[in-house]
């Protein structure tokens, strides 16, 4: 079963954890045992796992992307603005899916994991594509 996920993200770059969502997707599917994807349709946003406990790591994540791909005048491909390319480029080392097992109706993550949908371009109405898969 496939379901959208829709969800307003911040101005800039963010980060909005999803795995409320997410975890609501799976038990909709009612499957108890199985595989479920995460899936971002757009370039200029992708999902990743991590901490959310601690608000810090949100902003250190958000921060060192910014480092490693800052802002620039300099890319080649500037179809909207210099933050579109280099959203392109952090979403590309991101990823844009994530794969987690299912056992007894839910996800299975780590006690401090969580997905975070790492926007790069916002603010925007983003999708969240969550395929479910029992077995």
């Amino acid at each position: 079963m496939l379901i959208t996920l829709s969800l307003s993200t911040p101005p800039g770059d963010g980060l909005v954890d999803i795995t409320g969502q997410v975890r609501d997707a799976v038990r909709q599917c009612g499957v108890q045992s199985g595989l479920c994807a995460v899936i971002v349709p757009h370039t200029t946003a992708a999902v990743t796992i991590n901490s959310a406990l601690d608000e810090a790591t949100p902003r250190d994540l958000i921060a060192e992307v910014r480092r490693l791909v800052p802002t620039r005048v300099d890319f080649q491909h500037q179809y909207d603005t210099p933050a579109d390319a280099a959203g392109h480029i952090k979403a590309a080392l991101i990823g844009h899916s994530v794969l987690l097992a299912i056992e007894n109706g839910d996800l299975v993550l780590g006690g401090s994991q969580s997905i975070l949908f790492f926007e790069f371009d916002g603010p925007r109405q983003r999708r969240v594509q969550v395929k479910v898969v029992a077995g």
